[in-house]
């Protein structure tokens, strides 16, 4: 393993040779990317759990018709390994900032179509089916783009400041949700339900082709990673075929897993803080009429989150990834047991407390998470192997968790007696976490100019 000799200020943070780009403006590249191309997957969550059930699925009774919006909800995650292998692939072979550039174009398009279409009303069964194709891109679009964007500010940053300067693109996961959240929560608060329904809620999708352009211009405008632009130098004098992802489960299977295992209580607590959370106050909670007051809890649970994800990911360089990781792994199924009885107290403040409080337990392991994976992998294969771990958790954590969570709850016209259930699965999601952590290594520090880190 070599060390990392580029220079330093005082202060840790990397100083810009001639020709390359300044680490805060390549943070700020990947965070505003990244916040697009979010606010493009989480506007869809939240509008299944508010008018797709109703606009794509109304033959079916309430809770049935938002499971099915769940289900394409679901199959955008199903998509999101096969973009992680694609754009991992090309990521390790031509650059990660093509890959960057691209996957925010896919995403842009694909949610700009959602906004265009006609509903069950106008043409029948074709209108789920062509809701599905467009959640199927979007999917493939944000798998390619979490492992590029976090391995940019990886790279370009020093070793020890890592964990801040790559929880920057984690924090635009949350700047995305509060996009859309407030987009949505505006629309709600000026617009009857009717109005909503019936065109509003196409508003925020259309919107997204302002944010992408942006999103592409401060894109475009950065420089490759100089960790990558020396491992591809020293690939193209090799004779052998770089296959990236062949040469990740061949070298770093373990780490697959570990990702994988740790991804579990992570992904799906997100989802039961938020996506189900507005289920739950919809279906259950008799605030179904009152569409801005779960909204605006989860807009301030957003800022929240967006704050607390840096300051997470500076303490991550401080006392190592594993101890946050572990905290929040056991806190967020703590939290699960108390969380829908706060939802269920019908109470403004009592529902932002359970939100918040559970957001911030999880940024204990979704702000370190960047650092931590993109330390488990080798430059040549990084973003293939970082993409792969993270993304194929996503089918078995946040695709199903709407689905089962909605379905442990049942169909009762009060469904706050079956929330130990959820807590339950919750709570199984977290020891599957806690077992991955304890098999990782603290990474905090390790240079990112490696083939290996875990068993050299």
């Amino acid at each position: 393993m070599t060390t990392d000799t580029s220079p330093t200020t005082g202060t840790g943070a990397t100083t810009a040779s001639p020709g390359r780009t300044p680490i805060v403006k390549v943070v700020f590249a990947s965070l505003i990317g990244t916040a697009v191309e979010w606010y493009d997957f989480f506007l869809y969550g939240s509008a299944a759990a508010l008018v797709f059930g109703t606009l794509f699925f109304p033959e079916s009774e309430p809770a049935t018709a938002t499971l099915l919006a769940f289900g394409t909800y679901a199959l955008g995650f199903v998509a999101r390994p096969l973009g992680g292998v694609v754009f991992g692939h090309f990521g390790d072979k031509v650059g990660r900032k093509k890959m960057l550039v691209f996957s925010l174009f896919l995403m842009g398009v694909a949610t700009f179509a959602i906004g265009l279409l006609p509903t069950y009303a106008s043409i029948g069964v074709a209108a789920p089916l062509l809701l599905l194709a467009c959640r199927l891109v979007q999917g493939s679009a944000v798998g390619g783009e979490w492992g590029g964007a976090v391995l940019m500010a990886a790279e370009h940053g020093d070793d020890s400041q890592r964990g801040f300067w790559s929880s920057w693109p984690q924090a635009g996961v949350a700047l995305g949700n509060l996009f859309a959240t407030g987009v949505l929560w505006v629309l709600a608060a000026v617009q009857s339900d009717t109005a909503f329904e019936s065109w509003g809620w196409r508003v925020p999708f259309l919107l997204s082709a302002v944010l992408v352009a942006v999103g592409l211009w401060v894109r475009l405008s950065i420089e490759e990673s100089p960790v990558f632009a020396d491992a591809k130098a020293e690939l193209e004098t090799k004779e052998s075929a770089h296959l990236p992802l062949v040469e990740v489960f061949r070298k770093y299977p373990r780490e697959v897993f570990v990702a994988m295992g740790m991804r579990m209580a992570e992904n799906i607590s997100y989802y039961l803080f938020t996506v189900i959370s507005i289920s739950f106050l919809t279906l259950y909670a008799g605030t179904a009429d009152d569409k801005s007051l779960i909204l605006k809890a989860l807009l301030i649970g957003s800022v929240v989150h967006f704050v607390t994800i840096p300051l997470v990911g500076a303490l991550s360089d401080r006392v190592g990834r594993r101890p946050l990781y572990l905290a929040g792994a056991v806190g967020v199924a703590a939290w699960s047991w108390v969380f829908f009885d706060l939802i269920a107290s019908r109470s403004e403040g009592r529902i932002i407390l359970a939100i918040c409080v559970g957001l911030v337990l999880h940024a204990l392991m979704y702000s370190p998470q960047a650092a931590f994976f993109s330390e488990l992998f080798g430059t040549s294969v990084r973003y293939t192997g970082a993409s792969v771990g993270y993304q194929l958790a996503s089918i078995f954590a946040g695709a199903l968790a709407p689905i089962i969570a909605i379905d442990l709850l049942g169909k009762a016209s009060d469904g706050t007696e079956n929330v130990g259930r959820v807590a339950i699965y919750m709570t199984i999601a977290s020891v599957i976490t806690v077992v991955a952590v304890l098999f990782a290594k603290e990474t905090r520090a390790t240079s990112l100019r490696h083939d290996r880190v875990l068993g050299d």
